[in-house]
C-alpha cells in the first residue's frame, strides 16, 4: 500500500475561524522589486518549557520570543487584519515552474547567490524546494521498519522511486541508488533488520543518482546530474555519535586537509565480503558520475552537477562535491544542503572554494546540528588564529548560508523541540515562506503545511493535523487469505538486488 505523498494529498481544510487566526491579508510592495506579500509573526503565548541560558547562549538558538512595549511580537502588526474570503482552500501546492535557462549559471551559484538571497528570488526559491524534495525522497522511501525483510533498504525500485513519491512532475530520472557502510561504529547511523533473512547485514541504502530529462533540461538550462544523501533525523544522534576527530582527507594525503571521521568513513567504506559495498559509496557515485557526464558532455550538451542532503546527507554532499570536482574540473559542482553539520577544517574549505564548488546552506537558527562539531572550536577562533596561526583542528562551516527561523511563520508551535528544529520538512516550509531575514512569512507560500507534521509535531494544534502522520497502516502488517497478518512480500522491482543492479549498468 503506497505511503500518504506530497502529490497524492489533498489539502487539509479547516474552518475559517481557524485560518482567521493563521493567515493575514496581503500587503504588497512596490511593483519594482521581488517581494512578495508576507504574514508578519503573530502573538503566540511563552512555551512553558526552559532551558538553561547558558545552553542556549553557547548555542545561539534565540529561543526568545522579543516583544515591544505594547507586548506584541517585533514587527507584528495590531491592525493585520485577516482575508477569510479570499483565502482559496482548493489551490495547487505548487506553482507552474518558469523557463530559468537565462539565469542558469546564477541559479547554480555563479556569483555565489549574491543578487538572488536578499530578497530570496522565486526561481531561486523553487529551485532550492526541488533539491529539498529530491532529499526528503530519501527517508519518504527508507524502510527503517526493523521487522521488514528489507530493513535498511528504499521500499522502492528505481525506475518507480519517484512516481510512488509524486516527484515526476520534477522531470528526473533516477539512474543509480547508492549504498554506504561505516568501518567506524555509529550505531544510530545503521539501521538493521532483524529477519532472519534480512536483505544486508553490513549496508544501508544511503541514496541516489537522477539526470534531468529532455524537457526540464531545456528548461533549466543544463544536463543536471542530481546526488541525493541520505540524513539522520535525531539531533542526539550526532551528540553521542559525533566523535569530533578530524583526519587527513585521504589515507595518504600529506596536506592540512582534514575532515570528520565518521562522515569519511561512510563516505569510504567498502568490504569485499558484502554484497552492496564491494564498493565504497564514493566508488559508487563517482563512477556513475563520470557515465553520466561522459555521456552527455559526448553529445555537445552542457552539464552540471548538484549534490543535495540534509543532515548527515548534507556532510556527505560535501565529500562528494570535493571529490567531483577534483575528478571534473570542467563541470561546474554545486551543493544545496539543509541543516547540515561542518564537516572539515579551513584547508578543507579554501580547497573547495579554490575547486569552484559553490555551496548553498539552509540553517534554521534554532536547529543545534549546523552549530556541530565545533561548538566551540570553529569558524569564530579567526582573532584565535591571529596569535596561533592556522589551527589544524579547528572545524569550519563552507559557502553561503540562507539563515531560517522557525519565530517567522504563524503555522508553527511556540516550542523546544530539537528534532522538529531539524526535521527537514520544516526547512522547506521555512523557505517556501522565506523573502528576506527583515520579512515575515509569506503569504503565497505553497507547500501543504500538512507536510511539517509528517515526522515531527510541530503544526499548532489548531490546525488539526495529527503528529507524526507519514506511517504504514498496521505497521506495514497485512492479512493474507488464512486470516493471519504477516509482513507482505515485496513486488520483484522492489527487491533490492546488487546483480539486477549491476546487469542494469551493464546494459547501460
Amino acid at each position: 500500500m503506497a505511503l500518504p505523498t506530497y502529490s497524492t494529498m489533498k489539502h487539509h481544510l479547516l474552518p475559517a475561524a481557524t485560518y482567521s487566526r493563521l493567515v493575514p491579508r496581503a500587503t504588497y510592495h512596490d511593483a519594482a522589486t521581488i517581494d512578495e506579500p508576507t504574514i508578519k509573526p503573530q502573538n503566540r503565548s511563552r512555551s512553558a518549557v526552559n532551558i538553561p541560558a547558558s545552553l542556549s547562549n553557547l548555542l545561539h538558538l534565540n529561543l526568545n520570543h522579543h516583544t515591544n512595549p505594547t507586548g506584541t511580537h517585533a514587527g507584528s502588526s495590531n491592525n493585520a487584519m485577516l482575508d477569510v474570503e479570499n483565502f482559496n482552500r482548493q489551490t495547487p501546492t505548487y506553482s507552474p515552474t518558469e523557463d530559468i535557462s537565462s539565469m542558469y549559471s546564477e541559479i547554480h551559484g555563479a556569483a555565489d547567490w549574491s543578487r538572488l538571497l536578499s530578497p530570496l528570488h522565486p526561481w531561486l526559491r523553487r529551485e532550492i524546494l526541488k533539491y529539498g524534495e529530491f532529499a526528503q525522497a530519501t527517508y519518504d522511501a527508507f524502510d527503517s521498519n526493523p521487522f521488514s525483510q528489507y530493513g535498511g533498504s528504499c521500499m522502492y525500485g528505481r525506475h518507480r522511486l519517484f512516481e510512488k513519491l509524486g516527484l515526476l512532475r520534477h522531470g528526473y530520472d533516477v539512474t543509480k541508488y547508492l549504498y554506504a557502510m561505516s568501518h567506524v561504529d555509529l550505531p544510530r547511523w545503521l539501521e538493521r533488520s532483524l529477519h532472519a533473512e534480512a536483505w544486508s547485514r553490513d549496508s544501508n541504502w544511503m541514496g541516489y543518482v537522477a539526470v534531468s530529462g529532455d524537457e526540464e533540461s531545456r528548461r533549466i538550462g543544463c544536463r543536471d546530474i542530481v546526488v541525493s544523501w541520505r540524513g539522520t533525523v535525531v539531533p542526539a544522534e550526532w551528540l553521542e555519535d559525533i566523535q569530533g576527530k578530524l583526519e587527513s582527507i585521504k589515507s595518504n594525503d600529506q596536506s592540512d586537509i582534514r575532515v570528520e571521521h565518521g562522515f569519511r568513513s561512510i563516505y569510504t567504506s567498502k568490504a569485499e565480503t558484502t554484497r552492496y559495498n564491494k564498493l565504497s559509496a564514493s566508488e559508487q557515485v563517482m563512477g556513475e558520475i563520470k557515465r553520466l557526464v561522459k555521456f552527455y558532455q559526448e553529445k555537445g550538451e552542457k552539464v552540471s552537477i548538484t549534490i543535495t542532503g540534509h543532515s548527515l546527507g548534507g556532510a556527505l554532499a560535501l565529500l562528494n562535491a570535493y571529490e567531483a570536482a577534483s575528478a571534473l574540473p570542467s563541470v561546474p559542482v554545486s551543493v544545496i544542503s539543509f541543516g547540515a553539520p561542518r564537516v572539515g577544517n579551513e584547508a578543507f574549505a579554501d580547497r573547495l572554494k579554490e575547486l569552484g564548488v559553490k555551496v548553498l546552506r539552509m540553517v534554521v537558527k534554532q536547529d543545534v546540528v549546523p552549530k556541530m562539531p565545533g561548538i566551540l572550536f570553529n569558524e569564530g577562533m579567526k582573532m584565535v588564529e591571529k596569535v596561533t596561526g592556522t589551527l589544524d583542528w579547528v572545524y569550519t562551516h563552507v559557502g553561503v548560508e540562507l539563515g531560517l527561523n522557525v519565530k517567522t511563520s504563524p503555522y508553527l508551535k511556540n516550542c523546544i523541540d530539537f528534532a522538529g528544529f531539524h526535521n527537514l520538512e520544516i526547512y522547506l516550509h521555512l523557505v517556501d515562506g522565506y523573502v528576506s531575514s527583515k520579512s515575515g512569512f509569506r503569504c503565497e507560500a505553497k507547500r501543504d503545511v500538512a507536510l511539517i507534521n509528517k515526522a515531527s509535531g510541530m503544526l499548532r494544534e489548531e490546525i488539526g493535523i495529527p503528529p507524526c502522520w507519514h506511517q504504514l497502516a498496521n505497521r506495514g502488517l497485512v492479512c493474507n487469505p488464512y486470516g493471519r497478518w504477516t509482513m507482505p512480500n515485496r513486488e520483484l522491482e522492489d527487491i533490492p538486488s546488487p546483480y539486477r543492479e549491476g546487469y542494469e549498468q551493464l546494459l547501460n
